[in-house]
């Protein structure tokens, strides 16, 4: 599959993390369960090993065409071709025990062919990984590599194997949806993904939860449309838990193909993020006070501990230097765009949170 440009992407998120969906139907990045975590879908940085998420019609000669519900951060996909129109909705549910990813294809017009293709690859591209076949239309993905990470997909239609992915075929009459489910695995944790209603009922209760959010917003001018998209862009960066916001969701992208700057953006650079918070305080958003308790816990931890928990240093990276940045992430289902500043401010990080250059 073609390489897509970076402009041809969407974005989708709970405010832990993010996906991007190219018009193409094919989500190319996602790290997964959090900001910082290692990816299982990374097509935009290796087409060939990076792995995938794809979901589209078969046929090749559609016009493909991206757009947002008013208000919120749910991402339509339209595919408008000779044989009729089909459209992909993307979302992650807000409030979720469990990271979740829900894709659903509609055939608005006609009869049409769809494909789908679950081709995760853990760590970066770096780890095998094994498949557990619960049925033939619910599979648990689980990394063999140090990350650990395992989700489930559980789908409309039945799976089949193709060399350690799933893949399915099947084709939908006008106005009949399919959809598949990407749900974190944890041990001890039944999913939350199981119920007939699910889908719909988590695609009304994640826009209704958008909409409540930029509802907030005090601003009535006439750039009211660009100023609310901007605003749930910024959120869809936001830790739910600190109130911190990443530069940007993605890493390895240099400004030109070859280039040298192929830095890691998942960090929040307090400078920056300051003067996007502050341009949200005065949209009348109030998580200003979870993240100044997240600077401040951030600055000042005293030790910091590797991934198996050893310290790996007594005196703390994040007091030295004057340029600091923190990478963020977050556990809650507690919204800090929406808490007042009293409710967040005695919310801290852990130390291990901690990063600088």
């Amino acid at each position: 599959m073609a390489q897509q440009p970076v402009e041809n992407y969407g974005v989708v998120g709970d405010m832990h993390t993010v996906a991007l969906v190219g018009k193409n139907g094919s989500i190319d990045f996602m790290c997964f369960p959090r900001f910082d975590s290692p990816t299982i879908f990374g097509a935009l940085l290796d087409p060939e090993r990076g792995g995938r998420f794809q979901l589209a019609p078969e046929s090749a000669d559609a016009n493909e065409v991206q757009l947002y519900l008013p208000d919120s951060a749910i991402l339509l996909t339209r595919f408008l071709f000779a044989e009729g129109v089909a459209e992909v909705s993307d979302f992650m549910p807000l409030g979720s025990a469990a990271r979740t990813l829900v894709r659903r294809v509609k055939t608005v017009r006609g009869e049409i062919t769809f494909r789908m293709v679950c081709a995760p690859r853990f760590d970066y591209g770096r780890a095998r990984h094994r498949v557990e076949r619960r049925s033939d239309r619910e599979w648990v993905f689980a990394s063999e590599g140090p990350d650990r990470v395992a989700f489930l997909l559980r789908s409309d239609v039945p799976l089949s194997p193709a060399d350690g992915d799933a893949v399915a075929s099947f084709r939908l009459g006008a106005g009949k949806t399919a959809s598949f489910v990407l749900e974190e695995a944890a041990p001890g944790r039944p999913p939350a993904s199981t119920g007939p209603q699910y889908v719909s009922a988590s695609f009304k209760r994640t826009n209704d939860a958008w909409r409540h959010l930029i509802a907030r917003s005090t601003y009535r001018g006439r750039w009211r449309e660009l100023v609310n998209r901007s605003a749930l862009t910024l959120a869809l960066l936001s830790s739910d838990v600190h109130g911190s916001m990443v530069a940007s969701p993605t890493f390895g992208l240099p400004e030109r193909l070859g280039g040298a700057r192929n830095w890691d953006y998942r960090y929040t650079w307090i400078r920056d993020a300051s003067f996007a918070l502050y341009a949200n305080q005065r949209l009348g958003f109030t998580q200003a006070g979870a993240f100044m308790s997240w600077v401040e816990a951030a600055t000042t931890c005293p030790r910091r501990r590797s991934p198996t928990g050893r310290a790996t240093s007594a005196r703390s990276p994040c007091a030295s230097g004057t340029k600091r940045r923190a990478s963020c992430s977050s556990t809650s289902t507690a919204s800090s765009w929406t808490r007042s500043t009293s409710t967040t401010s005695s919310r801290s990080p852990s130390p291990t949170t901690c990063g600088t250059t």
